[in-house]
């Protein structure tokens, strides 16, 4: 794609919406609302990199309640004629064809290629990338499996969604104290998962989500990895303006 001079392509990961309460969750919500209305005056594109929610799972003919004014401005940006992307975390792994069939929003569950303005992308979620987490790695086959889904679907609905609630929030799928810290190049996974992609592909830009800690660190000569931080405490976002990618943070007035 090709931008025009005003358009400009914007970025986000990890929003958790619905943690650790609902009522808790709402002023985070509704920043994130103002922020869309900021930036559908010049957004070509939206990137939600995963982690929207901190619980999706879709029965067949049931979603989780809550988040109507997320998924309304979502229909909304879109029907204007902004596209929008959506990349499947570790806390909507289980998202299946809603945002497809409602929102008429694409769902990637991998890494994707993308190209603006000359300027090559590779962006994804992040989970279970790069060396190490392997409990995690395999915690997501089985999760990820069709016979995990069908058994978890025979759970009624507001037994299977206060399961996962109580879980999720219980196992520090919120950020935590390790999530701010900067554990080194050698020690930040998709930093080293950034690189060994570089040595097979050219990428200008390499982003990622999941990590919480907004990062910008050049990885090669002419490539950049950038994690989107979140929506937690950062309130940080990327944005591509044809030229220059930049990680910004949020300042509403609320």
């Amino acid at each position: 794609m090709n931008l025009a001079p005003s358009q400009k392509v914007y970025f986000a990961s990890d929003q958790h919406f619905g943690a650790p309460t609902r009522a808790l969750s709402l002023p985070r919500e509704q920043k994130f609302l103002r922020w869309l209305d900021e930036i559908k005056q010049d957004a070509a594109v939206l990137f939600l990199v995963g982690d929207l929610f901190d619980f999706w799972f879709e029965y067949q003919t049931v979603v989780p309640k809550g988040f109507v004014r997320i998924l309304g401005k979502l229909a909304e940006m879109r029907d204007s004629g902004i596209e929008i992307y959506f990349f499947v975390g570790n806390h909507d792994l289980w998202m299946d064809d809603y945002f497809e069939q409602e929102l008429g929003i694409p769902v990637y569950r991998d890494n994707r290629e993308f190209k603006f303005n000359s300027k090559r992308f590779l962006i994804g979620h992040g989970d279970g990338k790069g060396p190490g987490d392997k409990g995690y790695k395999r915690m997501k086959k089985v999760f990820t499996h069709p016979v995990s889904k069908w058994l978890y679907r025979w759970l009624h609905p507001d037994i299977g969604v206060k399961l996962a609630q109580y879980l999720s929030v219980k196992n520090k799928l919120i950020s935590g104290e390790a999530d701010v810290t900067f554990l080194g190049e050698e020690n930040e996974w998709l930093i080293q998962y950034a690189k060994r992609k570089l040595q097979d592909e050219h990428y200008d830009y390499l982003v990622f989500g999941h990590r919480h800690l907004p990062m910008q660190i050049n990885v090669s000569e002419h490539a950049q990895y950038i994690n989107l931080g979140d929506w937690i405490g950062y309130f940080t976002y990327g944005v591509f303006d044809g030229e220059q990618f930049e990680l910004k943070k949020f300042e509403s007035i609320e």
